[in-house]
Parts: C-alpha cells; sequence; structure tokens
C-alpha cells in the first residue's frame, strides 16, 4: 500500500495511522447475523441497509465500500477510514488493524435517523474527522503513555494505574479508582452525586473508571455518579451491564456468552471476575477487534496489569479459546 504512515511511540506503547492512497478502500466487515429486510437508495448516492442481531442501519457508498454502521438505541457509531494498527509490544506481541473509528454521535440512533438533517449532518462531518476516537483513546492510558496536558497543565491521559496497593486485596490493588481520581478533581454528576478525589488514587483508574474516562470525560457521553437507572453511564461494571444505557448485545446467562460475530469496535465487555462463576459482573472492558492471530481482543483495566492494558498479563484479552477472560466474558453493550 502506498500512504503516509504516522508513528506515535512512547516505551511500550505504540500505534500506527495509516493515512491510504486514493485506490484503498476499507473492507466490509459486519457483526451480527445478516437480515437485508429493506435496503434504500438516499440522496446523498449511499445505500441504507437494514440488518438485525441487533437492528442496524449500514451505510454504503455509491462504489459499494461501507461507510459506518449505525445501531437503534446507540449513539455510537463504527466508521470506516484510514487502517490503524494497535498495539502494546511489552505485554503482547499481538496487534489489532482496524479501519474502523468509533465515533459518538449526538443523540442514539433510530430506524429512518439517516434521512433527518441533523444526522446527515454530523456524518458529513464525522467521516473526515481524524481526531482520537474511542479506540486511540483508550490506548492512551495503557503502560507507557505519554503524557498530555491541557492548556492549563490539567494532566487528562498518560499512563494509568488501577488503584493504590492494598495488602488485603487478593491482587494486591485497591480499585474503586473513577476517572476524576485520575484528574485529582471534583465532580458534580447528573444525579446531583458528588465525587470527590482520593489522593492516593491520582492517575488511577479502575475497570469502570477507565470506561467512564473514554467514554465521558473524552468524549461527552452522560456519566452518573450512581448505579441507579436513568440518563447516562452508571459508575459499575454491573450496573453498566444490567441497566446501562444503549443497546444489549447478549442476554447474561450466567455462562460464558455467545454471540462474537454480534461485536463492533467500542463495545463495552462485561466478565465475571469473583470467586464464584456465576453472571455477576465484576469487570468490564472496550472490545478493539481482531488481532493478527484472529483472536477477539479487548482493553481493560484490571488490577494485576496495574492499568488498562490489550496484553496478556492477568490473562489474555482475548474473547474466544479457554483463557480466564474468554471463560468469564458475560454479556456486551453497545452504547
Amino acid at each position: 500500500m502506498v500512504g503516509f504512515a504516522m508513528l506515535i511511540v512512547a516505551s511500550t506503547v505504540a500505534y500506527v495511522v495509516l493515512r491510504p492512497s486514493a485506490g484503498d478502500q476499507p473492507e466490509l466487515t459486519l457483526g451480527g447475523a445478516q437480515a437485508a429486510d429493506d435496503t434504500a437508495l438516499g440522496a446523498s448516492g449511499y445505500t441504507y441497509q437494514r440488518s438485525t442481531s441487533p437492528d442496524r442501519t449500514e451505510i454504503i457508498d455509491s462504489s459499494g465500500e461501507p461507510v459506518a454502521i449505525m445501531t437503534d438505541g446507540a449513539r455510537t457509531v463504527q466508521m470506516y477510514g484510514p487502517s490503524r494498527t494497535f498495539e502494546e509490544s511489552g505485554n503482547t506481541p499481538s496487534k489489532v488493524e482496524s479501519k474502523v473509528w468509533v465515533r459518538l454521535a449526538p443523540r442514539p440512533y433510530y430506524a429512518g435517523a439517516e434521512k433527518e438533517q441533523w444526522f446527515s449532518d454530523w456524518l458529513s462531518a464525522a467521516r473526515h474527522d481524524r481526531s482520537p476516537d474511542v479506540l486511540a483513546i483508550s490506548m492512551e492510558y495503557i503502560e507507557g503513555a505519554p503524557v498530555k496536558k491541557d492548556n492549563q497543565g490539567q494532566q487528562y491521559s498518560g499512563d494509568a494505574s488501577f488503584g493504590p496497593l492494598d495488602p488485603l486485596d487478593p491482587d494486591g490493588r485497591a480499585e474503586k479508582s473513577d476517572f476524576y481520581d485520575y484528574l485529582g478533581m471534583a465532580w458534580t454528576f447528573l444525579d446531583g452525586k458528588a465525587g470527590v478525589p482520593e489522593p492516593e488514587r491520582l492517575l488511577a483508574l479502575d475497570c469502570s473508571g477507565y470506561l467512564r474516562m473514554v467514554y465521558g470525560h473524552r468524549l461527552g457521553y452522560p456519566l452518573r455518579g450512581t448505579n441507579t437507572p436513568g440518563d447516562g453511564l452508571p459508575r459499575r461494571a454491573y450496573a453498566m451491564a444490567e441497566i446501562g444505557p444503549g443497546v444489549q448485545l447478549m442476554p447474561n446467562s450466567g455462562h460464558r456468552a455467545r454471540g462474537l460475530d454480534r461485536l463492533l469496535p467500542g463495545d463495552l465487555l462485561f466478565f465475571n471476575a469473583g470467586p464464584v462463576v456465576d453472571g455477576h459482573i465484576e469487570h468490564s472492558g472496550i472490545y478493539l477487534g481482531i488481532d493478527d492471530s484472529g483472536h477477539h481482543r479487548f482493553i481493560s483495566s484490571r488490577a494485576v496489569a496495574d492499568g488498562p492494558t490489550m496484553g496478556d498479563t492477568g490473562g489474555e484479552s482475548i474473547l474466544d479459546g479457554a483463557g480466564y477472560w474468554a471463560e468469564r466474558w458475560r454479556t456486551a453493550r453497545r452504547i
């Protein structure tokens, strides 16, 4: 492929952004069962194809190439663009090359929204947006990630710990570190809950705090301070899985989840990580896609790895096979 490549490297973290030539086009890779029960040609020349499991609209351009996937009830939109390679060489030899860019639409999608002005305006801008998306931002907190600060000197990304040392915790690290702990900033949430950072949790993110940093603080998804139903992403992983916004992609049966083909990059994943293996949710992560070994790889913040990782410390970060996390995967949600 002839194109321009930009390499960003910091210690053990690297991802490559490939800007392909005009002849390079993304491949169509769709999650879920296909049921093309409705296909329409829009005024823009796009084809809008309806599919199920979950209900969604897939946009294809006039040359037959994929443009985006929008899921009913979810704000996340999977856009197709220049290929990128995500890697964490210090913790796994595996890499994820993806042409999918995960963006947040201004409101949840619904069938027919592509015909409305608010969505067409957003889509037009989003197609050319190369600012960090869900996947790129998720890599900004792994081991060795460079520090980034705003104009006021506030650090908002860089290598995150899972939490302070805790000799009473079997994994050695204490959880309960939310995004505002990482920032060291007090926060007031939509539901009125006030978050007060603990100094010992500065630059720390537990599993759900990590998801809230990526989707909430960085990308503006509404956040709740509690684990009650309502607008926004709840605090804990179990609440995100059970009552969180968006669309649940498969039921939590208390056993290993089925339906890998339903997943798309950016989906939230939920696991049972407790001593009793059942349907209880105690861990969460973000689905990255299929790696160069053909495995379904995710990224999450966990105690044994002391922070976010797509690597294999504390169990392989894959959903297929017979590994620790694969066996304990219970459900997924697209928000």
